[in-house]
């Protein structure tokens, strides 16, 4: 007879097949692993265009395209399996844009030149309708600052969960039906709210029919059982809210799918929270026990991963981990894969929690959980306006890569808006060369300041054009759902949200901070470098090794009480200034964060030589971090320091990424050690950490020959990955970042 072990060991072994032929079909992606399964044979979806430069948009273009995509999926249930359902392909594929084509449409003639229209060449974006809504005066500035601009960003913010488990498919029918009756004139809204959902139903369809099938042929009596409680409880929750752990984790795996497909949303919810109500009556009935319980978890954190958040604390300051926050740490151990869990760590956790996840993390090496703090993201959101409440900070949750969010009332645009502050310092530095005369690094930084605040107007300029628009350009039709007052109001949750904190991260601190302490140290303190000597430098992209030497050698950001430390912590101040100082209408903050994501090669490209010694073309730093190199020790403790004095301040996020091959093995001291120093970072005003254990000569091997590790999963930044699927430059970033000790 078949255990829970033996399923989840086959489960496991068929994710590493299936994230092997995905690579095969899309080549290197440095994105999420998405819990995707590849595509079937003979998969096609011909789009409806509803605008002239073949891209579709608004209520009837995206609901009518979401329904050709999710309709082509066929049903995936896997036997060993209590839970069914997966995503392939996504909605953005088919907007004619070839930036985002991926490998396998491009390998599709017929498929490649209907959607892009016989060119497979570089074009301006199809995701953002810009005959209607055009920002052309905004893109040399935008340009200039090599600015990600949020200007047609997908998702980036959170629905409400609640809402959807309380009501089920068909409760969100009779509320859009009652509600259009009383918001005349607003059909097109609840029509493809409604078009929407019926594709859903026909989904969970195709999943009831496929059991049947299977079940036909079953010989295997425990296996003939489970697919018969899967097909009871996809009926159930067909029309009906989910009323069993079970049923619950079923309907969230569904509306999971549908998510991805349509906009990439990956935010998920208080996992241990809001299942608990589940769990507890289940128990209480008698018809769950943990082990059951752990499986279904660990097939939901298999079908996606879902950003979740675990433990943490409520409005009263009382600590919430319950014994289901502890079986969803044994879940995800037990299937071991890519997934996104954070625990929020406060000044009362549960120590024996925390001690159980860094145990896990020494344990599988595979980059989970992370952590957050929650003193600096309470206190820090609730500056951002006197009617943000402590319940309301708390509610902000871990949801995204480096982002936080009040799900169901805050429209953020976290992770989509970023400054390359060290492009505005190379325009700094051009504005310093042509202005002649004695050059000085007091100037330099007026004029940094001068870019930068150009930039952060440019930045507010595009958020407020996204959010004045995007409800007709890209509708959240699927997460409109379970968001407070979209479907009552008959208005898309970018249009009715509560909250407007939008984030805005700042790429490339350490390239700045030390780019300044070297001007500041060779050049006006030691004078064993002039101006002229580093403007040529530049130039000729540091030729001269001995004078690159120079300026690469003076005490790094992270080193520990060093004049480019202090300078980060001037451009953090700058930063924060800058950005909290633009006025922004309706309600709108931007909010100041430190964050690259995965773009530190795509903006390192973007920006020449550096005063650091850093080459033109080459990576910038990645996030907060400092320079791969900081120290020749490459000290933790230095680092954590380092990042928590850069904190912004405003409840986003300024990340600590960490990578170790641990000197201290895990019953040694190891996990006590890591203990420490997540509390001590966030006791110092940390807000997240990320951490890998590696182990160096296996890191190496994969990214020589992925193959030799298909399983191995890494911390890319805020997302987990498998390393074999990453691109080897991005592979090689990893590496770049991987510290020895602790």
């Amino acid at each position: 007879m078949l255990s829970y072990a033996d399923r989840l060991a086959s489960m496991r072994e068929t994710k590493i097949k299936h994230t092997l032929q995905k690579r095969e079909q899309n080549g290197f992606t440095d994105l999420d692993d998405f819990g995707t399964v590849p595509l079937p044979e003979g998969y096609e979806v011909l789009p409806w265009y509803n605008s002239e430069n073949g891209s579709f948009y608004g209520f009837e273009g995206m609901a009518e395209n979401f329904c050709r995509v999710l309709d082509a999926h066929p049903a995936y249930v896997d036997p060993m399996e209590m839970l069914c359902g997966r995503w392939r392909d996504m909605l953005v594929n088919y907007r004619g844009d070839v930036h985002y084509m991926p490998d396998w449409m491009k390998k599709n003639p017929k498929l490649r030149d209907f959607v892009a229209g016989g060119e497979v060449t570089a074009q301006w974006s199809k995701r953002w309708d810009e005959k209607r809504f055009p920002y052309d005066d905004l893109k040399p500035l935008q340009k200039k600052y090599n600015i990600a601009t949020g200007i047609d960003g997908d998702a980036h913010f959170a629905c409400d969960y609640r809402i959807g488990l309380s009501l089920g498919f068909g409760g969100l029918i009779e509320k859009i039906e009652k509600y259009r009756k009383i918001n005349v004139g607003k059909d097109d809204f609840y029509d493809a709210e409604l078009t929407c959902i019926h594709a859903m139903l026909r989904f969970i369809d195709r999943h009831i029919a496929e059991i049947t099938r299977q079940l036909e042929t079953e010989s295997r009596l425990e296996i003939r059982e489970s697919l018969e409680k899967m097909r009871t409880v996809c009926e159930n929750i067909r029309l009906g809210a989910p009323k069993t752990f079970h049923e619950a984790c079923q309907w969230v795996a569904f509306f999971n799918c549908f998510a991805r497909i349509y906009t990439r949303d990956g935010a998920g919810f208080q996992l241990d929270t809001i299942l608990l109500p589940y769990y507890e009556a289940d128990v209480a009935a008698g018809i769950l026990d943990d082990e059951t319980a752990k499986f279904l978890i660990a097939d939901l954190l298999l079908i996606d991963p879902h950003y979740y958040q675990i433990s943490g604390v409520d409005a009263d300051d009382n600590d919430i981990t319950n014994h289901l926050s502890y079986l969803i740490l044994d879940a995800a151990d037990s299937i071991n894969i890519s997934c996104n869990l954070t625990v929020r760590v406060h000044e009362n956790c549960d120590p024996e929690f925390l001690t159980l996840a860094v145990k896990y993390l020494f344990k599988n090496q595979n980059g989970w959980p992370r952590f957050c703090g929650d003193k600096a993201l309470l206190e820090g959101y609730m500056k951002n306006s006197p009617d943000i409440d402590k319940a309301t900070a708390r509610e902000r949750i871990a949801v995204g890569c480096n982002w936080m969010c009040v799900p169901g009332r805050e429209f953020p645009m976290n992770d989509t808006v970023k400054i390359n502050i060290a492009k505005v310092l190379e325009q700094a530095i051009i504005d310093l060369r042509a202005e002649g005369g004695e050059p000085s690094l007091a100037r330099l930084y007026e004029l940094w300041e001068a870019h930068l605040t150009k930039a952060a107007e440019v930045v507010a300029a595009g958020v407020n054009l996204h959010l004045d628009h995007i409800g007709e350009v890209t509708p959240e039709l699927i997460m409109n759902l379970m968001f407070k007052n979209s479907i009552e109001r008959g208005e898309d949750a970018s249009k009715c949200a509560e909250l407007y904190t939008i984030g805005c991260d700042g790429a490339g601190l350490a390239v700045v901070a030390d780019s300044l302490a070297a001007i500041e140290t060779r050049i006006e303190t030691e004078h064993v470098v002039t101006w002229e000597q580093l403007f040529a430098a530049l130039d000729d992209d540091f030729a001269d090794e001995r004078l690159r030497a120079i300026m690469k050698s003076v005490p790094k950001y992270c080193s520990g009480g060093s004049v480019a430390d202090r300078w980060a912590k001037t451009l953090t101040d700058s930063y924060v200034r800058i950005i909290r100082g633009v006025k922004m209408p309706n309600g709108r903050m931007l909010v100041p964060g430190w964050f690259s994501w995965a773009r530190s090669i795509e903006y390192g490209k973007a920006v020449g030589a550096t005063p650091n010694g850093r080459r033109s073309g080459e990576p910038i730093s990645h996030g907060a971090n400092p320079n791969p190199g900081f120290r020749v020790d490459s000290a933790v403790t230095a680092q954590a320091n380092g990042i928590a004095a850069v904190q912004p301040g405003y409840g986003n996020t300024a990340p600590l990424q960490l990578e170790f091959d641990p000197k201290i093995a895990a019953d040694e001291g190891g996990i006590e050690a890591v203990c420490q120093l997540i509390r001590e970072h966030f006791r110092q005003g940390g807000t997240l950490i990320n951490i890998n254990i590696l182990n160096g000569e296996k890191l190496l091997e994969a990214h020589k020959n992925p193959m030799s590790h298909p399983d191995h999963v890494v911390r890319v930044t805020g997302f987990t990955a498998y390393f074999a699927s990453l691109t080897p430059g991005f592979r090689q970033l990893v590496v770049n970042r991987f510290l020895e000790g602790i």
